[in-house]
């Protein structure tokens, strides 16, 4: 439940002040938000309002409105309420109100008490989550697709739109939740910047606020005003439900219907909200000084709301400044040396809202020169508008981008909740045809009209005897905007793919290239006919590849930078235009690429792909600005807490000598590592070790199989390295038992991570009674052992889980603990964990715990399955490990067989509380000097 941090600027924390010390009981606090005890029948039928390329509106008679987008390719369902309210909506010492009320929403009512509600999530395995920002807030849950899940989906979203405790207790329980979701924000210097540099620019208007709220605000927020508040906003007549995925139209509008229909409209009236900016009457300055490793930039111009047309051309002004590879700012200054990072683009908003450009560089850099560089490129757009070339390539860019958002239904919610809260669901498509039909004039135009120096928030005042403002155009109305807008054809809908191992294993087809490659191919119809591949390519040994880590890793992203055919700009231009994208990582020995693609474009992205790993060009001026950006980010993280906690834990009794793959190198060591490789290096690795010979194909979605089956033999089929590749093992090693303390000063936000090595791997009889044990301790989000203790009933941490990995082929493993949590709880957190480890395993584990994480667990792996990149990454796998599908089902088979006695064997086994490495990395000489 964490605002998005797009939008949310958070602020310092403050101790919980004497106002919120008499806290009323649960049930004090639910008289006053009284439940509906018996509801009328639900009203007249929903009425169709208006479609638009296969999604259809309806409407309530109680004001509710309904967003239909069906798709059967997909086995999934997602639900999306999104409330009209946020951050803008609050008043005068009510900031952080609408954040507030999402975390309240998960507290349950009474007819789902406690911790049922989340219980309630985890037990169908739903993947969910809200979302505060200044417009609306939003809750949406995926679910597999069905009567059941979607009847309890829609009756609980009902039940909290109107019944929700907002309990006292629950308030002050969250309380410390929230001021460590703040604290996180603070670690950031380019968050807390942003925060800065959006207030100075909204002197008067809410959008100048986090959306998290003033700390004082919600630290003394009157339980009273945040009912009155939930009540006025959290009713039908101000949200929009929106169903997409699998399901049977006229049955879910029924069902709808029937949960929804019966909340009364209410009585009050929403006033619009009023408060805009005066034009802006000069450059506006200030600087942020604290620790830190990097220097960053931030200038914000106020543009028109997100309903206006020039939103469209600022849009594609945005990638014409900064899209990587191809912006100007990135030719001009990330690829010079002079930046490590630069971004620019519009927020679209409900009300006129802001262009921001941001850059990072190095402490070296001279800052009045980056500056003054930035804003003369900026500038200059005035009187050299895009190229061709350049208009091409970002329209192709944001055009591939919408295709791929369309065909995901739970992106696709989301993102129509998002141009819901702008004015307009239809808003979504009406800006992809803008920006398809923006002229480099138009990008021209917006520049020169709202991109001035006199317009922007970056720190100083400057005088001038002549102000140049920029006075906003009169807003746009989305009923204007699309009073003649029809949009164009739906796209066609894929089959209704049903993801059981068994029928996947039916529908998959494995065989060998002639060079020993592996290949599986799953062809089915998708909605948009996307396609998801993956392939894994196996380099040398550990003795062949010793002391040649930094150069794996380095390789892997210089193969996106240039072929013998084409430089990275000309490569990214070939993969818009093929409407597929591709990342290369490594792990290890091994080389992973994950792709995606159309079936139309599939025949010319995979000879481009090819190009790309057997045809490196690996030109000397990308590989010095690669290295530059790399050892800048290691700088970077020198105090991060997040980054410094969890690679100490795993650096603790680690058997491996410097120069093996293995070993965990710490920070100086890696960049050591990186200033000592070449071009030459990357070269050589590439010429001797990658080939396909042991490599593994998975490709899932819609393809012509005998078609893909003739380019990849073509392609592949005859690659081969020149020196052999082996398994890496992995033995298990004991992890040194130990608490260990880093400081990282100036940093709001403290890291806590515990680790636990396990002499056992994923064959082993026992993994699937660990995978239980996993979700039941921390694994299963807000309804875990972990996260009931310390965020639910003490409210120590924003966020805390368990991980557990187990290797495929070795016998080892590793059970991880995190948490996020501000230094002065360190004891606390400590001791909680410590106390929550030693009661799982002196207690046990109760049969209603055990069936909740089994169903939860059977229903996410379900959910992975419906996922194509997911299977497509399951497929791979099981070539490596020359099974199929048949292993998962039988995984499965082994979950609905364990029992308490087993589980709870199996804890006593391997949980043991005092071999933990805890690492936590924070500022905690600045609490101890406090005291």
């Amino acid at each position: 439940m964490t605002a998005r941090l797009l939008l949310c600027l958070l602020f310092p924390t403050l101790l919980v002040q004497a106002a919120l010390a008499a806290t009323p009981s649960r049930k004090t606090a639910e008289k006053t938000v009284p439940a509906a005890e018996a509801r009328p029948a639900p009203g007249p039928a929903a009425l169709p309002v208006r479609s638009l390329e296969g999604i259809t509106e309806y409407r309530l008679a109680n004001g509710l409105r309904i967003l239909l987008a069906p798709d059967s390719s997909k086995p999934t369902t997602t639900l999306n309420i999104t409330y009209l309210v946020g951050s803008r909506h609050e008043g005068y010492g009510e900031t952080g109100m609408a954040h507030l009320l999402e975390h309240l929403l998960f507290k349950g009512t009474p007819s789902l008490p406690g911790g049922a509600l989340t219980a309630g999530l985890k037990q169908r395995g739903m993947q969910f989550n809200g979302t505060t920002a200044f417009d609306r807030t939003n809750y949406f849950e995926t679910f597999t697709a069905g009567d059941e899940n979607l009847d309890w989906a829609l009756t609980m979203e009902a039940d909290r739109m109107v019944n929700s405790f907002i309990a006292r207790s629950d308030l002050d329980s969250e309380m410390s939740v929230v001021r460590n979701e703040m604290e996180r924000g603070e670690n950031s210097p380019v968050s807390t910047l942003r925060k800065q540099v959006t207030g100075l620019a909204f002197q008067w208007h809410n959008y100048g606020k986090s959306t998290i709220g003033a700390r004082s605000d919600v630290e003394n927020v009157v339980i009273e005003r945040l009912q009155t508040f939930y009540r006025k906003y959290y009713q039908p007549d101000n949200a929009v439900l929106i169903l997409t995925g699998k399901f049977d139209t006229a049955d879910a509008l029924a069902r709808i219907q029937q949960r929804f229909g019966a909340i009364p409209r209410p009585s009050r009236t929403l006033e619009p909200t009023w408060t805009r900016e005066p034009p802006q009457e000069g450059e506006r300055t200030t600087t942020l000084r604290r620790a830190g490793d990097q220097q960053v930039l931030t200038a914000i111009y106020h543009v028109p709301n997100g309903a206006h047309p020039d939103l469209a051309a600022l849009d594609v002004l945005g990638s014409v400044l900064a899209s990587s590879p191809g912006g100007r700012l990135n030719k001009a200054l990330v690829d010079t040396g002079k930046l490590t990072y630069v971004g620019a683009g519009a927020m679209a908003l409900a009300e006129p809202g802001y262009f921001i450009v941001q850059a990072l560089f190095g402490k070296q850099v001279a800052a009045g020169e980056v500056r003054q560089r930035v804003f003369d490129i900026i500038d200059a757009v005035r009187t050299s508008p895009p190229s061709p070339a350049e208009m091409q390539r970002v329209q192709t860019a944001h055009a591939n981008a919408f295709d791929r958002l369309i065909a995901n239904p739970q992106a696709l919610g989301i993102s129509l909740s998002e141009s819901v809260a702008l004015g307009d669901w239809r808003l979504l498509f009406l800006r992809r045809d803008q920006i398809a039909a923006v002229s480099a004039a138009d990008v021209q135009r917006v520049a020169a009209t709202y991109l001035k120096a006199s317009n922007r928030s970056v720190g100083q005042f400057i005088p001038e005897d002549t102000p140049d403002r920029v006075q906003m155009p009169a807003e746009a109305r989305p009923d204007e905007a699309l009073a003649n807008y029809t949009g164009r054809k739906a796209l066609e809908s894929g089959e209704a793919f049903d993801p059981t191992p068994a029928n996947i294993e039916q529908r998959t087809t494995r065989y060998m290239l002639d060079n020993g490659a592996r290949l599986a191919l799953l062809a089915k119809k998708n909605r948009g006919e996307t396609v998801s591949g993956r392939i894994v390519l196996r380099m040398g040994d550990e003795q062949s590849l010793a002391g040649q880590r930094e150069q794996i890793r380095l390789m892997a992203v210089m193969l996106m930078r240039g072929t013998n055919g084409a430089d990275r700009e000309r490569v990214a231009e070939r993969l818009h235009a093929a409407h597929s994208q591709v990342s290369i990582g490594t792990w290890y020995n091994s080389l992973i690429v994950n792709f995606e693609s159309r079936r139309e474009s599939l025949s010319e992205f995979l000879p481009l792909l090819a190009e790309i790993l057997r045809q490196p060009d690996f030109p000397g001026k990308e590989f010095d600005v690669l290295r530059a950006q790399q050892l800048a980010a290691l700088e970077a993280v020198r105090r991060e807490p997040d980054a410094l906690a969890p690679l100490e834990a795993a650096r603790q009794g680690s058997p491996y000598p410097e120069q093996d793959l293995r070993y965990r190198p710490s920070i100086n060591e890696s960049m050591a590592g990186l200033r000592s490789t070449s071009v030459r290096d990357l070269t050589s690795l590439h010429r001797n070790f990658l080939g396909a010979q042991d490599a593994q194909f998975s490709l899932v979605g819609d393809f012509d199989e005998q078609a893909v089956r003739q380019q990849l033999a073509e392609l592949f089929g005859d690659w081969r390295a020149q020196k052999p590749s082996a398994n890496l093992p992995l033995p298990w090693f004991a992890n040194t038992p130990a608490s260990l303390q880093l400081e990282t000063p100036d940093k709001a936000n403290a890291r806590l991570v515990g680790i636990l090595n396990l002499p056992l791997g994923e064959a082993s009889p026992d993994m699937p009674a660990l995978e239980l044990m996993n979700a039941i301790l921390g694994g299963s989000g807000l309804s875990s052992r972990l996260a009931n203790r310390v965020r639910q009933k003490e409210g120590i941490s924003y966020t805390i889980n368990s991980t557990l990995n187990l290797h495929e082929k070795s016998a080892s493993g590793v059970l991880t603990i995190s948490a996020s949590f501000a230094p002065e709880n360190r004891e606390r957190l400590l001791g909680a964990v410590q106390d929550e480890l030693a009661r799982l395993v002196s207690e046990g584990v109760s049969k209603t715990e055990l069936r909740d994480a089994r169903k939860g667990l059977l229903e996410q792996r379900r959910l992975a399955r419906s996922n194509d990149a997911n299977l497509a990454r399951m497929l791979s796998t099981n070539l490596w490990l020359e099974r199929d599908m048949g292993w998962q089902a039988g995984v499965e088979q082994q979950l609905e067989a364990v029992t308490p006695e087993q589980l709870n064997a199996v804890i006593r086994q391997y949980l043991d509380p005092a071999r933990f490495t805890f690492v936590v990395a924070g500022d905690f000489a600045r609490v101890a000097g406090a005291k």
